[in-house]
């Protein structure tokens, strides 16, 4: 992972972290079945796509950088024949950005075996492990966490003849986020952290035909299965043509699943642990309405996680809602890298103001997060140029000041403008006419329905379940100065670069 960003180099986001999606169906297309859960997870991760079959013998496997419908056509589904599959959309986050060596799923061999490990989350202390696999003579090709653990577990169920002692050995040792669906050629098995930091849920197909494993309830729907339950912080569910099996490959830790789910991650007809995530963002904006209100003439929501928040802030506030800013859907990443000028284009590219509705008029602008600023400084200005009066800017999460080390875009706090200024001082170098950010009991209120309401907020509060290693957890620091300075640089750097569109 990269210790230091400028400002226009990465998403201005909190990305999205991996999907993953395992199905045990026997006498079904597993592999047009997975294709399909991952079509629906690809918010997830837009890098590489992978899918693993076991037909009762063996595993096969095909992953490429792309899109899930960029990797996969009919003609490479037809040949992943069996009844079991896993399958994965990566974001990277540990090890190597986009290659093929990264792409997931990961193959170890057991003697003739082979298995299939898909993984949502980042692993804080895998250096020794790993350290283990090389004396042991195995080798590492992407240096991912991720390719650590399928190596570990293949290498321990060599030794002890059986593939749970090889997870549960994995889950023993590796510490930090991780919701893991394997394939060996005849079972499915999903694992959790102990702290159910990533989320992993199962269903059920109709009529008996099978089982699915999904990061989000939305995989489950898109092929038809019906939602059973989570998959348990620590532990292992086993899928074969025995039943489903279940036990504690860990015991459970302090509950702390992702609060970030429900602000931006998941897609908003999930379920999460109970909650529905649209009918949170729904809330969260109504709560924010009550803690920082603001006279205005309409709120906007910046597409798409903004727009449920947004309808929330105008029912509570009672300022009309209007769609005043259109998002292009078909600009995603991409492979062909931009220049810098074009990455300071970036978010019109993405998002264009409606001056038919906004000129003349006083704003709030509904957003999920700041993290790096240079987004919401660039929307401001387009809103500003458009004809806006007035744009009152609100953040339906509390403001982002420490580094995630569980599998998100952020590792070290010089990327976090929230970090380095004070509210002020990120209003005025926004130019924002006001910035308030939810609290953070106004977003765990907004939460209601959750079974267990305990959550990772590390994020916000900088008190994180699981114990970083100091290797792992420098932290730089940037000054208020020096962040303003190193924007300044950047864009004046691509006013001087002339592009042709």
């Amino acid at each position: 992972m990269s210790t230091s960003i400028l400002p226009g180099e990465r998403p201005d986001r909190l990305e999205e972290e991996c999907a993953v999606f395992g199905v045990f169906a026997p006498g079904e297309d597993v592999a047009r079945m997975t294709c399909f859960g991952l079509q629906a997870l690809q918010h997830r991760g837009q890098e590489s796509a992978g899918i693993a079959v076991g037909d009762g013998e063996t595993i096969m496997a095909s992953k490429d950088l792309g899109l899930v419908t960029q990797v996969f056509d009919e003609a490479s589904l037809a040949a992943l024949t069996g009844f079991v599959a896993v399958g994965h959309a990566r974001y990277s986050t540990s090890g190597a950005a986009a290659s093929w060596e990264a792409a997931q799923p990961h193959i170890s061999a057991i003697d003739e075996t082979l298995i299939a490990l898909a993984h949502n989350g980042t692993l804080v202390n895998t250096n020794s492990l790993r350290a283990r696999l090389i004396d042991d003579g195995i080798q590492l090709r992407s240096g991912t966490d991720s390719e650590v653990a399928a190596k570990a577990i293949g290498d321990i169920t060599k030794k002890t003849h059986h593939l749970r002692e090889g997870i549960r050995f994995a889950m023993e040792h590796l510490k930090g986020a991780y919701a893991m669906v394997l394939a060996s050629p005849d079972c499915l098995y999903a694992f959790r952290d102990p702290n159910g930091i990533r989320p992993l849920c199962m269903g059920k197909l109709p009529d008996d035909r099978g089982w699915v494993v999904s990061s989000e309830t939305c995989g489950l729907d898109i092929v038809g299965a019906e939602y059973v339950r989570d998959v348990n912080p620590g532990e292992i569910v086993r899928f074969s043509k025995d039943g489903v099996t279940s036990e504690q490959g860990v015991p459970a830790g302090r509950r702390a699943s992702c609060i970030f789910e429900y602000v931006y991650f998941a897609r908003p007809d999930s379920v999460m642990d109970g909650q529905s995530v649209y009918q949170a963002r729904r809330n969260m904006g109504r709560i924010l309405a009550r803690e920082a209100p603001a006279d205005a003439d309409l709120v906007l929501g910046v597409p798409d996680s903004g727009i449920p928040s947004a309808m929330g802030f105008a029912f509570e506030s009672g300022i009309p809602y209007a769609d005043g800013i259109v998002k292009n859907r078909y600009v995603g990443r991409t492979f062909i890298q931009p220049t810098q000028a074009m990455r300071q284009l970036g978010i019109r590219l993405k998002l264009n103001p409606l001056p038919s509705v906004i000129s003349g008029k006083r704003l709030v602008v509904i957003d999920d997060s700041i993290v790096r600023g240079n987004t919401s400084k660039k929307l401001i200005e387009m809103l500003r140029q458009a004809g806006a009066t007035e744009v009152h800017l609100r953040i339906v999460s509390p403001e982002v000041l420490w580094p995630c080390f569980y599998g998100i875009d952020t590792d070290t706090r010089d990327q976090l403008i929230a970090a380095n200024m004070t509210n002020e001082e990120m209003c005025e170098w926004m130019g924002a006419d006001s910035l308030a950010f939810i609290s953070l009991p106004g977003l765990r209120e907004s939460l209601p329905d959750v079974r267990e309401p305990s959550f990772c907020e590390a994020c916000f509060s900088g008190d994180y379940p699981v114990e970083i290693p100091p290797s792992t957890a420098k932290k730089s620091f940037m000054t208020k100065a020096d962040f303003a300075a190193e924007y300044a640089r950047e864009s004046e750097k691509a006013e001087k670069t002339q592009v042709t569109l």
